[in-house]
């Protein structure tokens, strides 16, 4: 059964940091984009940042640019967001999610016609981790 699931979530003061995982079962991420969403209270699910099966071109969104971090372990079958400086605004419940299209980088592609990978383009989602950014 093919299962993604997201850890690391918690509560932490302003200025803080976590480390989030996905760690994928019952398939490879070897092939596969990884992204990471979030949804705050009230708001639409936004893409936070991207990155292909190469472990190549991150992509970040301009709201995290500079304090979030993506990286993958495929002989861990994990990824990862590390988050610095995080903000009150960062609060959300983070999700994780793959993709095997073929996009500008290839097969596992968060990249397609020089913009990322939309939600619709996913093929597998987590259940989500809730981060809370609060004194």
């Amino acid at each position: 059964q093919l299962r993604l699931v997201e850890s690391g979530g918690g509560l932490v003061q302003p200025g803080g940091s976590l480390r989030l995982s996905c760690a994928a079962s019952g398939f490879t991420l070897d092939y596969y984009a990884i992204g990471w969403f979030r949804q705050a209270p009230g708001k639409e699910r936004e893409g936070v940042s991207c990155i292909s099966s190469s472990g190549g071109n991150p992509k970040y969104a301009s709201s995290v640019k500079g304090r979030f971090t993506i990286s993958r372990d495929n002989a861990k079958n994990t990824a990862y967001l590390q988050m610095n400086s995080l903000k009150p605004e960062d609060t959300a419940v983070y999700y994780c999610a793959v993709s095997s299209r073929w996009g500008d980088y290839g097969l596992g592609s968060c990249i397609l016609d020089d913009r990322p990978l939309l939600e619709s383009e996913y093929d597998y989602w987590g259940q989500g981790t809730q981060v809370t950014v609060s004194s």
